[in-house]
């Protein structure tokens, strides 16, 4: 459940009204080091009200849109479960025609929003990536994210960004997907970078997951599994911003409060509201 009384800051609309839906999945129970991103929706909700609700450089004010928070899913007993829910209530966002927000938990809970649209193109801001090979049991984890992304969308229509770790067998040949690892970003800049990466992808419509850890931990401490040499808060702001219209779904993923002092989690919240202001100018 939501802390009591507590919603994402501006979550004034109901359901029906909306036009942004915001849903929170605390489901931690696969990670493979630090726990504790199923805290991550509530903090996140929390730390969104440090913030204005005008936001200056978009001329956006939050007060003009209808956005809805639903609250978090239950505490799910396994990872299917938690795909099953989280997928019915993606589809049925979708079919309703409001825009959705995930806030997780781990990165695995990104498959299932995913999966839940029917033609769309998927980047996702990781340091890892999370294209292991395994057991359908082990399937059922953010390290296998990006391939079961894949599975849904094709190949070709998936690319992470900010990648700089790999594990030996998920980099196999031809079948690894299409990637830009952060030496090549700290390279050629983020915005060159990130303007290849919308180019590869062909799809009209991109889905944006972003794990907080393709963030330097220097920005972002409090995320599961810290990388270092990552992307600055500022760079993932202006891969937002360069999506423009072309993006229609957004989560934020592997924040971990008890690993955090706070910073992460607002972070968290304000890429929510960066990905609300560049959506709402075209929406609109």
């Amino acid at each position: 459940m939501s802390i009591p009384g507590m919603t994402f800051l501006g979550a004034d609309s109901t359901y029906e009204d909306a036009s942004y839906v915001l849903v929170g999945v605390p489901f931690d129970r696969n990670g493979s080091f630090r726990p504790g991103t199923k805290s991550a929706p509530n903090a996140i909700r929390e730390a969104s009200h440090n913030f204005e609700k005008y936001l200056f450089e978009h001329d956006f004010d939050l007060s003009k849109v209808k956005l809805h928070d639903m609250g978090n899913l239950m505490d799910f007993s396994s990872a299917q479960d938690m795909a099953d829910c989280t997928g019915a209530v993606a589809q049925q966002i979708l079919a309703d025609g409001k825009f959705p927000l995930f806030i997780g938990g781990e990165h695995f809970i990104s498959v299932p929003v995913i999966e839940s649209f029917q033609d769309v193109g998927v980047i996702s801001i990781d340091a890892h990536l999370d294209y292991r090979i395994g057991s359908k049991s082990q399937r059922d984890s953010h390290s296998y994210t990006t391939r079961r992304a894949a599975e849904h969308v094709g190949q070709d229509n998936l690319l992470v960004f900010g990648v700089r770790s790999i594990s030996i067998e998920g980099q196999d040949g031809e079948d690894a997907p299409e990637y830009i690892d952060a030496y090549a970003i700290a390279e050629e800049g983020v915005e060159k970078a990130f303007k290849r990466a919308l180019n590869i992808i062909r799809k009209d419509d991109i889905y944006l997951t972003l794990d907080i850890d393709g963030i330097d931990p220097a920005y972002a401490p409090g995320t599961a599994t810290p990388e270092p040499f990552g992307l600055s808060s500022l760079d993932v702001k202006k891969c937002i911003n360069m999506l423009g219209s072309r993006m229609v779904g957004f989560d934020v993923v592997e924040v971990s409060p008890p690993h955090d002092h706070g910073n992460t989690a607002a972070l968290g919240a304000r890429m929510i509201l960066e990905a609300i202001a560049v959506s709402w100018k075209y929406r609109r």
